[in-house]
């Protein structure tokens, strides 16, 4: 079991979580809704947003489908318009939605290199863009305000044929420390999580051989971490004392070594 929260640490919350239709963002939309928090889930499956939202209403908690790309600036306005009327001003980030393609550099895969450059990073600035006032607001009336990225251990490490995903991802990792010393003194908590190796679908959009090899055998022998173990993790991020900022976290599968 992951559980290590218990009660309603995040009650009256109202959380944003972008990539919120499967994996890590599904799962922690699930439990921020779980310890109190109104959950706003955004993603562009809007079945998978609905089923999510139905699992967590069933559960007695409040959460609302907002289905948006994140790589669309409008559309991102729209769906903050959304969430506001639904449960109002946003006090807690996770900017999560993401996607990984490795391929060596002279594959020259360039489809795959802007996707990842425009959800990796596009996706996260238009997020920031979309709620950063709403965080400076909530700070501003007492409230705990909480900007939270996935990163990547991927951030620091040498991979080979990681290069642009882990160019991304160094991005979002540089940007969270550069983004506390503006937020910080606001009161704003700005985090990164850097996952190893995750059970998800992320590693369904790497078609490079060896890459997929490494993964799959990753996964067999040793035990990985689940969606749940990050969203645990997110979550106490945002539960700790408000003038405690957790500014960046690795979690690692025990056993993974690379």
């Amino acid at each position: 079991m992951s559980t290590v929260l218990t009660a309603s640490p995040l009650a009256g919350r109202i959380a944003v979580v972008t990539g919120a239709s499967s994996g890590i963002g599904e799962a922690t939309a699930e439990r921020l809704a779980a310890l109190g928090a109104n959950v706003a889930l955004l993603a562009r499956r809007e079945d998978r947003l609905n089923a999510a939202v139905a699992r967590i209403t069933e559960r007695g908690g409040r959460a609302l489908a907002v289905p948006t790309d994140v790589t669309d600036r409008a559309a991102m306005v729209r769906a903050a318009e959304a969430v506001h009327d639904e449960f109002g001003t946003v006090d807690l980030v996770f900017a999560n939605a993401g996607v990984q393609h490795v391929s060596p550099i002279d594959d020259l895969t360039i489809d795959d290199w802007d996707e990842q450059i425009n959800l990796n990073i596009k996706g996260v600035m238009n997020t920031v863009q979309t709620f950063v006032h709403d965080l400076e607001s909530a700070a501003a009336a007492g409230k705990s305000a909480d900007l939270i990225f996935t990163s990547s251990i991927a951030a620091t490490r040498i991979l080979e044929k990681f290069q642009v995903y882990s160019g991304t991802k160094a991005y979002i990792s540089h940007l969270a420390r550069v983004l506390r010393t503006e937020l910080g003194r606001k009161k704003v908590r700005v985090s990164a999580v850097e996952p190893g190796m995750v059970d998800t679908e992320l590693p369904m959009h790497v078609t490079d051989p060896d890459a997929t090899a490494l993964m799959a055998d990753l996964i067999k022998q040793i035990d990985v971490l689940q969606s749940a173990d990050v969203a645990e993790t997110v979550a106490f991020v945002a539960s700790v004392p408000k003038h405690v900022n957790l500014t960046e976290i690795t979690i690692l599968p025990t056993e993974q070594i690379i």
